[in-house]
């Protein structure tokens, strides 16, 4: 049996005060969890063109002060498709603060809505879960 390496992941708290960007999730990881937008890092790429590039192509929307936020180690047995991510969480803000996301992936998720930072709607995609209980809070 090949034992296939981590995965690194990168999630991104776009944040509008205390709420962050959330949506329900369409894919065989997680499938029908709540998550953050983001995706895999891509060879080259740094934390912070990663988090742009992943929120412009699932929402449309264009962020700014990208800081590093927290990273978790997920192992995630009761998968389909079990998996292991390193994922990096990323904070950022709105370009234009009254813009309002897209769902430009619906067949990756079911659409966006901005909840308060830490009451994310249940069941929780497992990285965005050890964030919360890390007890992260919003900068």
């Amino acid at each position: 049996m090949e034992v296939s390496r981590p995965k690194v992941g990168v999630g991104v708290l776009v944040c509008r005060g205390s709420r962050v960007l959330v949506g329900r999730r369409r894919s065989s990881s997680g499938h029908g969890t709540f998550a953050l937008p983001g995706g895999h890092l891509e060879f080259g790429e740094s934390w912070e063109g990663c988090a742009a590039r992943e929120v412009q192509e699932e929402t449309g929307l264009s962020i700014q002060n990208i800081k590093f936020a927290s990273v978790v180690n997920s192992i995630m047995q009761n998968e389909n498709q079990p998996s292991h991510y390193v994922t990096i969480f990323m904070h950022a803000e709105l370009c234009n603060p009254i813009d309002e996301p897209q769902n430009l992936e619906p067949d990756k998720c079911d659409g966006w809505e901005w909840v308060v930072w830490p009451n994310i709607p249940r069941p929780i995609f497992q990285p965005l879960q050890s964030l919360i209980e890390s007890n992260y809070k919003l900068p």
